[in-house]
């Protein structure tokens, strides 16, 4: 654009001085869906912070942008920004009331926030809209659990492993539910199977352990325990666990190694009732036979 400058000349005539600068192009103004698929390019590189900001420019354009609000909510979420994220997620089904995931997402977003009856609400809205959805039986599963509702809990988490089949933490916090409802031969079918889906569940192979204990399979128990430390060497429950199965094999030397072990791992995380428990093992190891 050329900018006029006016100046009063020595005859006081107004002259016109004009300043010419290169002539370019203006540059087009991005539609709110442009800028939306730069947030998603920036997600894809891991890149939060402008994604998100991308995806907030794109609603602050066009309020009614859904997949803006949707993918805000993933990211935000991603960020730990729970509260955030459930804003977005809820703008989401607000823009597009029939959008099954985006009820899912919101009501794990409520789930992790402890706001357990709202998230209930919602993944429930998710199945109705979509009854084949794994992730909101999932979910829902978790709510029960977390509310000891174990029945339910159960009935939510066996059709979410029908569901999602190779979803390895469907069937452990199945395996978790069966063992509070007292049924250990379902809960160690369910570990075996997070267990086959990922390798290297430590939780599962710690759970599972539990239960070959219980059913006095202390071999069995020792080396599913040993799995568990591979894969975590600072376990120190399962480190634990293994003294009590050495104990009881009267291995009173490899008792005596993995409690100690326990315990300083015990001392670290300053688990004070862990560290005593270990100390109470190890005394018994002193007394004389």
């Amino acid at each position: 654009m050329k900018k006029i400058f006016s100046t009063i000349g020595a005859s006081g005539i107004i002259a016109t001085q004009l300043l010419l600068l290169p002539a370019t192009a203006a540059k087009p103004k991005l539609t709110a869906q442009q800028i939306f698929q730069q947030g998603v390019g920036f997600i894809q590189q891991q890149q939060l912070d402008q994604a998100i900001a991308r995806f907030q420019q794109a609603i602050a354009l066009d309020p009614n942008l859904a997949p803006a609000h949707y993918n805000l909510g993933l990211a935000l979420r991603q960020q730990g920004k729970l509260q955030a994220a459930a804003t977005a997620f809820y703008q989401t089904v607000r823009a597009q009331p029939q959008w099954a995931l985006a009820y899912a997402n919101l009501g794990a977003a409520l789930l992790e926030g402890g706001n357990f009856p709202q998230a209930q609400a919602y993944l429930q809205r998710a199945i109705e809209l979509d009854d084949q959805s794994g992730m909101a039986y999932y979910n829902l599963g978790l709510t029960y659990e977390y509310q000891q509702q174990w029945d339910k809990a159960a009935k939510a988490l066996e059709t979410a492993t029908k569901l999602s089949t190779k979803a390895p933490e469907a069937f452990y916090h199945l395996g978790i539910v069966y063992q509070q409802q007292q049924q250990p031969q379902a809960a160690a079918k369910a570990f075996e199977r997070a267990i086959e889906l990922r390798p290297t569940y430590v939780e599962a192979l710690y759970n599972l352990g539990t239960i070959y204990f219980t059913q006095d399979k202390l071999a069995a128990a020792i080396t599913v325990l040993q799995r568990a430390l591979q894969a975590n060497p600072n376990y120190a429950n399962a480190h634990y666990a293994i003294g009590l199965g050495h104990y009881r094999q009267q291995q009173l030397k490899q008792a005596r190694k993995s409690l100690q072990a326990a315990q300083k791992l015990y001392k670290l995380q300053r688990n004070q009732t862990g560290f005593t428990l270990a100390q109470q093992w190890l005394d018994r190891l002193d007394q004389p036979s």
